[in-house]
């Protein structure tokens, strides 16, 4: 029987703080990190993604930042095929993956090596179900994938309108439920030794922070960043423009809404998002949760406490021949 290989996953909601913890981590087990995020992957897209810049990395390779046009799709089934791409590449190295970021079912996808390839997707069905959701609305759609799916339609927001016709693109093909079909893979073992790490915090600090960082985005200019984008041939129905922040501040420039009331809707949805992604990790099994305002809200203790989970789980500090 073949040795799992090692892998490493820190995830958490939003804002929580992901980013430099994920540098010690990486640092303490010879790790190269792996974005597991949906807009971090597009150039240009830095201040609205909150991306991570070349000189915070402190000599960590990073991966899936900064690799696609904002132009170009960017799905489940992509990312899982570029990051086992890089896992490859980062276990010839001799080193460990670590998986950093806050979209869950991109992680799940990865981690269970969950089969994408029963249904090939239909182009005519999803344009009809398209122009469904622009004729009716985003809640008409979900409507429609909560009478054929309602597991699905509680699992998947209304707002991600493609993941909603993915739903029910796939029960139409197959005649069976994509919840079905997600629960079965999920039950499957993973190939890897991991440990996963869900990083999080009093829920009121964490809303805090949500709020600052905001406020930071602004001051750091995301208008200009969105018209930057705009002006690139960027539009309001791509996936890059469905990006927290990003499709509230088209909106403010197309002249739907004013500067403050979009501003408000980043803050509001952005906290609504952290407590789904909560919810979603929540339902993970096998995770460890790291627990920021239990732990004194110190670094090195945060680190004390994971390296105890990563002994536990066999995975080595320092280079993983």
């Amino acid at each position: 029987m073949t040795e799992k290989k090692n892998l490493v996953i820190l995830t958490g909601p939003t804002a929580v703080g992901k980013t430099k913890l994920s540098i010690e981590l990486a640092k303490r087990i010879s790790g190269e990190i792996i974005s597991a995020d949906s807009m971090q992957v597009y150039k240009h897209m830095d201040i609205g993604s909150a991306k991570i810049m070349p000189e915070e990395m402190d000599g960590v390779v990073h991966h899936l930042i900064d690799v696609l046009e904002p132009t170009e799709d960017f799905d489940v089934f992509r990312f899982q095929q570029m990051a086992k791409e890089k896992m490859q590449e980062i276990y010839e190295r001799g080193h460990i993956p670590v998986i950093v970021g806050g979209t869950g079912f991109y992680i799940q996808a990865l981690l269970y090596d969950i089969d994408f390839s029963q249904s090939q997707e239909d182009s005519q069905l999803r344009m009809q179900l398209e122009q469904f959701a622009r004729e009716n609305g985003a809640h008409a759609l979900h409507e429609i994938l909560a009478q054929e799916d309602p597991q699905a339609a509680e699992e998947i927001h209304e707002n991600n309108v493609k993941r909603v016709i993915r739903a029910i693109e796939y029960h139409r093909q197959t005649g069976e439920k994509i919840s079905d079909h997600n629960r079965e893979q999920r039950a499957k073992e993973s190939p890897y030794n991991f440990c996963y790490f869900v990083l999080n915090d009093d829920r009121t600090v964490l809303y805090d922070r949500i709020d600052r960082r905001v406020d930071r985005m602004l001051n750091d200019g995301l208008v200009q960043e969105v018209e930057k984008l705009l002006a690139m041939g960027c539009r309001r129905g791509s996936t890059a423009m469905q990006g927290l922040g990003y499709k509230e501040i088209i909106a403010y420039l197309e002249g739907d809404t004013d500067l403050e009331r979009a501003v408000y809707l980043i803050k509001r949805d952005t906290r609504h998002f952290a407590k789904r992604q909560i919810t979603w990790f929540k339902r993970e099994p096998d995770v460890v949760w790291v627990q920021k305002d239990a732990l004194g809200q110190d670094d090195n203790t945060i680190l004390a406490y994971m390296a105890e989970h990563l002994q536990k789980r066999n995975i080595p500090e320092g280079r993983n021949v």
